[in-house]
């Protein structure tokens, strides 16, 4: 199959989960196009079925606001026409679902075939904004196909937009080869060089991430016993995390890492991962940190219980529960055992129902129903 992909190329969920699956769809055979303002973060190496095509901004003087969603439209069709792609999977509804359809539109009715994949914010946030609220739904309704990352994010979709179509749940994956219980000793030395215990957090740092909270619980551990929190991200919330971390006297144990590649080899030093989210739709974060060997102290929000069994492979608290997370660390950092049996379960769960060798060929089968109908 010859696939069109469009998603945000910035850090986030969806661009890891596009990006990913595109890589992984090439290494089946398949040829993938993706099509965006910039190159996914995580598509960094050569892969002869893997193509980039950027969406070029027009710059007018009339035009005082954004032509993204009719660039990308006009660059999507201009790929189809060119190699002839059998679908477009674009992730997020606003704009790139939107996009889609008018390039399927310019391209007629043999045209390419529309894949959607909703992944939260483009429901619960963007969805829910009345001025978008038709757009969103008509996206939806004209897509070949629509997937949601959970059960949870499913079961909103329909109740925000009242939608009867049929839609399929494809969660999220990891590759647990690469994301895999084998820490570096001389990293976790250089990082907690007197022995300290290392609680992580990973996110784009956006409001709804809370980090600032990941940082209060931290405060309540670091007083009970020698740790270092690990913040692995940036954005929105960086300055007021850096503030609290500085208020509290934690400069010197709060490493702020910024946004990283190898994600994966600071999450396998980790003894802990929080995720104090006040919403998401999946939860990839914890399953990287799952697959890593690493247990999850999170907010029981979302799709989260989808991912993370409470009591066995982490704990799950209601959203802003600060003491009761900090609780819930210094539990597993007091008792070894427990946190390695812990540790186990999670590589396990992550293993057995969310490695890329299960998730991927439901995406191509899916891709092959949509282009049988």
């Amino acid at each position: 199959m010859k696939i069109g992909v469009t998603c945000y190329p910035t850090y986030g969920g969806s661009g890891v989960v596009a990006t990913e699956l595109g890589k992984a769809m090439a290494q089946r055979g398949h040829q993938i196009h993706f099509i965006s303002y910039a190159l996914p973060f995580r598509l960094q190496h050569y892969d002869e079925r893997i193509f980039f095509h950027e969406v070029e901004m027009v710059s007018y003087p009339l035009l005082e606001h954004s032509t993204y969603a009719i660039a990308l439209a006009a660059k999507m069709s201009e790929v189809g026409t060119q190699v002839g792609l059998d679908l477009f999977h674009v992730h997020y509804a606003i704009p790139h679902a939107v996009s889609a359809f008018l390039a399927r539109s310019i391209l007629g009715p043999h045209g390419p075939r529309i894949v959607t994949t909703l992944h939260g914010t483009d429901i619960t946030l963007v969805g829910n904004d009345r001025s978008l609220f038709p757009m969103t739904r008509f996206a939806l309704e004209q897509s070949d196909g629509v997937t949601c990352v959970s059960h949870y994010l499913l079961d909103k979709t329909r109740q925000v937009f009242a939608l009867d179509r049929p839609m399929t749940v494809i969660p999220n994956f990891v590759d647990t080869r690469r994301f895999s219980p084998t820490p570096r000793a001389t990293l976790r030395e250089h990082l907690a060089p007197r022995g300290e215990r290392i609680l992580v957090h990973l996110s784009n740092f956006r409001p709804v991430k809370r980090v600032p909270d990941a940082v209060r619980v931290f405060a309540t551990v670091r007083a009970a016993l020698p740790a270092r929190l690990l913040l692995i991200g940036d954005g929105q919330d960086r300055p007021e995390a850096m503030h609290l971390a500085a208020t509290l006297d934690l400069t010197r144990d709060v490493i702020f890492l910024g946004k990283q590649d190898d994600v994966e080899s600071l999450l396998a030093v980790a003894d802990v991962l929080l995720l104090p989210s006040a919403d998401e739709a999946f939860g990839l974060a914890a399953l990287e940190g799952m697959s890593c060997g690493v247990p999850v102290v999170a907010t029981a929000v979302g799709g989260v219980p989808e991912v993370v069994q409470d009591g066995k492979s982490g704990f799950t608290l209601p959203v802003g529960d600060v003491e009761g997370m900090a609780r819930a660390v210094l539990t597993l950092l007091t008792d070894e055992p427990r946190r390695a049996e812990f540790a186990a379960a999670a590589r396990r769960r992550a293993l057995e129902h969310f490695d890329t060798s299960h998730i991927v060929p439901r995406y191509e089968a899916y891709y092959r129903e949509v282009l049988g109908r």
